[in-house]
C-alpha cells in the first residue's frame, strides 16, 4: 500500500511540474498581444498574397491607431489611416483617391492584426488554438525560422475571415505571417520583414497628400 501511495504521489509531483510548463494557446496569445501594446510604433517590409495576385511594400504604424501601407508593387499605391480617414489611393489602370470616414476599429482585415487594438478585437471575436502544439517549429519545410503557429476560428458567422493562421517568430515574438481565409474560401496570405521598432515616427508620416491629377472617390464603401 506504501508503494502504491508513494507511487501515486510521485506522479502527482510529476504531473503538476508538466504542467507548469504548459502554456495556454490563450494565455500565449495574450502575451504577444500585451508585448504589441508596449511597441509605439514600427516600420516592416511586407508581401501579400490573394489567391493569384501578390503585392509588396512598407507598412507604418504608430499609436494608438495610425496606419500607413506604401507599395512597390503595384508601384506608388498608397493606403493610408491617419486615425479617422481612409484614404486609399491608386495608380493603375485609372489614377484615383478613395476616401472613407470610419472608426478606429471599424476594419476588420488581416493587416489590424499586426496592431494592439487588432489582437486585442481578434481574442475576443476568434477562438484561439495552437496549429500543432506550443513548441516553436520551422515557418515552412526547409526554413531554419522558427515559430509558434497558432489558429483563431471565428465564434460567429458575422466575422470576416471562417480562420485566421498566425506565425509567431519565436525569437522576437512578432507576427511573421498571417493566413485568413473567408468564408467563401478565399485565401489571404501576409508575410512581414525586417520590423524597425520604436522609430519615433513623426505624425506628419500619416498625413498623405494625393495627386491632383487623380479622381476623387468619397465614401466609396457605400457607393453603390
Amino acid at each position: 500500500m506504501k508503494k502504491i501511495i508513494l507511487s501515486f504521489c510521485a506522479l502527482f509531483i510529476f504531473a503538476a511540474a508538466f504542467a507548469q510548463n504548459i502554456t495556454t494557446a490563450s494565455a500565449y496569445f495574450k502575451t504577444i498581444s500585451e508585448y504589441y501594446g508596449t511597441i509605439k510604433d514600427y516600420e516592416v517590409d511586407f508581401e501579400i498574397k490573394i489567391e493569384k495576385t501578390e503585392s509588396a511594400g512598407k507598412l507604418s504604424f504608430k499609436t494608438p491607431n495610425l496606419l500607413r501601407m506604401d507599395y512597390t508593387n503595384p508601384p506608388d499605391q498608397v493606403i493610408c489611416f491617419n486615425g479617422d480617414i481612409l484614404t486609399i489611393y491608386i495608380k493603375e489602370p485609372a489614377e484615383a483617391v478613395l476616401q472613407q470616414q470610419v472608426s478606429p476599429d471599424g476594419t476588420n482585415s488581416a493587416t489590424s492584426l499586426t496592431t494592439p487594438q487588432g489582437l486585442s478585437l481578434m481574442s475576443r471575436y476568434y477562438t484561439v488554438a495552437y496549429e500543432t502544439g506550443q513548441n516553436p517549429e520551422p515557418l515552412e519545410e526547409g526554413s531554419d525560422e522558427m515559430v509558434v503557429k497558432l489558429i483563431l476560428t471565428r465564434k460567429s458567422a458575422s466575422e470576416a475571415f471562417r480562420y485566421i493562421k498566425l506565425a509567431i517568430n519565436n525569437d522576437t515574438k512578432l507576427i511573421r505571417r498571417i493566413e485568413a481565409v473567408t468564408p467563401k474560401g478565399e485565401e489571404f496570405i501576409f508575410n512581414f520583414f525586417d520590423y524597425n521598432l520604436n522609430q519615433n515616427i513623426s505624425e506628419q508620416r500619416f498625413v498623405y497628400d494625393a495627386p491632383s491629377s487623380a479622381n476623387n472617390y468619397n465614401n466609396f464603401l457605400f457607393t453603390e
